[in-house]
């Protein structure tokens, strides 16, 4: 595959890993390593750069599907229409998209993985987050095809679907997490049957205990959705507000409201302010209000 002038893999499929200890997913040199469960089976997809060729190469059962699926995964299909123009309209946001050009937002084509990681990281930690989805993933999926040792495909939704509550807990998830995701691993086949991203977000949030942070989360890489918004999160509302506004706290309402001149490109305008480290001043006891300098 071809690539842009400019593309970086690693910034592009960033956002499928859950860090760089992810057991479905890492990097290992110039290739990029997925492995997944497809409508033709398990399957792992690596993605090697080398120079403006992109090269993908399939594993498993559903290898046929994954390298299909490649130029897309890879955020190469990711539509930028519009979002240089409307990018001039701020200039931290003109300058983060110049700096970032070769970002692209993945889709991935696949929901449940992600609907799984994204119940885990609901109001807790990072950390915390971490633990629950590697531990379940450890604990119920199994060795991805190919020769990359050590590789997990993610558990199945029905293998989750029929556990306890409790077999979660030693990975630090409680109750009501735990029974979020199973609510969640029993719809999965209906949700990944949706067609667009506003259908899954609509089918996701009628399920006990995902909001529309999760759905977003999800629909943002598992469709490529660039205008899902993360409403409800901890850290973004005072990153928008205050790249945006120069405003050091802000809320749900008004992270919206600064982002309505990107509408369309909205989630594209936070994962490029999240890439760039521009994240609200912290303020502790003893520190002081001040500047920080911005682009």
């Amino acid at each position: 595959m071809r690539v842009p002038e400019g593309y970086h893999l690693g910034g592009s499929v960033g956002p499928i890993p859950m860090s760089r200890w992810d057991p479905c997913a890492r990097f290992t040199g110039d290739t990029f390593w997925w492995a997944t469960h497809t409508p033709e089976g398990p399957a792992t997809l690596a993605l090697r750069s080398q120079g403006q060729e992109l090269t993908a190469t399939g594993y498993g059962e559903g290898r046929g599907w994954v390298v299909d699926q490649a130029d897309a995964v890879a955020g190469l299909r990711d539509d930028l229409t519009g979002f240089a123009e409307l990018a001039t309209a701020h200039p931290v946001v003109r300058e983060v998209a110049r700096v970032h050009r070769g970002r692209r937002i993945p889709t991935t084509g696949i929901v449940f993985p992600r609907l799984m990681r994204a119940i885990f990281e609901q109001k807790v930690t990072g950390k915390e987050a971490y633990k629950g989805y590697a531990g379940t993933v450890r604990k119920f999926g199994t060795p991805a095809p190919g020769p990359l040792d050590g590789l997990t495909l993610p558990p199945l939704p029905e293998v989750i679907a029929a556990q306890p509550y409790w077999v979660f807990h030693p990975f630090g998830v409680e109750q009501k997490r735990a029974d979020t995701l199973r609510r969640a691993a029993v719809a999965a086949a209906a949700i990944e049957r949706c067609a667009t991203a506003a259908e899954a977000t609509t089918r996701m949030r009628s399920i006990t205990g995902i909001g529309v942070w999760t759905a977003a989360e999800v629909v943002r890489i598992a469709y490529g959705d660039a205008d899902a918004v993360s409403v409800g999160d901890f850290h973004i509302p005072n990153m928008v507000a205050w790249n945006l506004a120069g405003e050091a706290r802000g809320t749900d309402a008004r992270m919206l409201e600064l982002l309505e001149p990107f509408r369309g490109h909205r989630g594209r305008v936070c994962m490029l302010l999240e890439a760039s480290g521009l994240m609200a001043p912290k303020f502790g006891p003893r520190m002081p209000i001040r500047s920080f300098a911005r682009f």
